[in-house]
């Protein structure tokens, strides 16, 4: 089993310890000697392990003490995403900070008048969407795609596409999620878009750029408590 895997599985890992021993923001891991012996694998997997884990936000290395829980994913997680997925799921984020900030940033100087028009249908319906009980992520990646699309580079929609699996349940989680807290952080997703839109509309590249990665760190923290 490849290196890469090994470290997915370390990561599931070490996720499941935080879940399942309801270790608290603030507690300390195992030790990387212990989670090693405990997965069976290297160090230097373990290592890797926990280093993504901290770019996600889960975890936090303190020089000389070890790491520690930075946030507790949402229980309600696991109902969207298979526990040997999470390190890929959540993992996409760091390629949609890249992918989908330069797409935003391209759309507000580039987008014609109807695929203007396009993200603004887009944006209605998923404003719709999250308003009701209804499910609204298939209207998220839509204006996600139309973003994308107005870009005038085919190549964006194509990347955005390839990531379609991790996003749809990224997607589904945040709404649920989201749902399940007080109204306003529904209503927060939604300006998140819509500040998006507004930087696109007026031909604001680096607002759009800006936004965008907002509302993505937003979003994987909205996967937290």
């Amino acid at each position: 089993m490849g290196g890469e895997r090994q470290a997915d599985r370390a990561y599931s890992g070490i996720f499941s310890i935080i879940n399942d021993d309801r270790l608290a923001v603030g507690d300390r891991l195992p030790s990387e000697a212990q989670l090693a012996q405990r997965f069976a694998m290297s160090r230097t997997v373990v290592r890797e392990a926990l280093v993504r884990l901290a770019a996600d936000g889960i975890t936090e290395a303190r020089r000389g003490a070890g790491s520690f829980v930075k946030r507790r994913p949402s229980d309600q997680l696991a109902a969207h995403v298979p526990l040997l997925e999470i390190a890929a799921t959540l993992g996409s984020y760091e390629v949609r900070f890249v992918l989908e900030a330069e797409s935003a940033r391209l759309a507000a100087t580039r987008r014609s008048a109807d695929e203007l028009d396009r993200i603004e249908v887009a944006l209605e319906a998923l404003r719709t969407a999250l308003l009701s009980s209804a499910p609204a992520h298939a209207e998220d990646m839509a204006l996600h795609r139309a973003i994308a699309e107005a870009t005038a580079n085919p190549a964006f929609p194509v990347a955005l596409d390839a990531l379609v699996p991790e996003v749809d349940r990224i997607m589904r989680a945040g709404v649920d999620i989201s749902r399940s807290r007080p109204p306003e952080v529904i209503g927060a997703m939604m300006a998140e878009h819509e500040r998006i839109v507004d930087a696109i509309r007026v031909g604001d590249a680096d607002g759009a750029a800006l936004a965008m990665r907002w509302h993505l760190s937003e979003g994987r923290r909205r996967l937290m408590p």
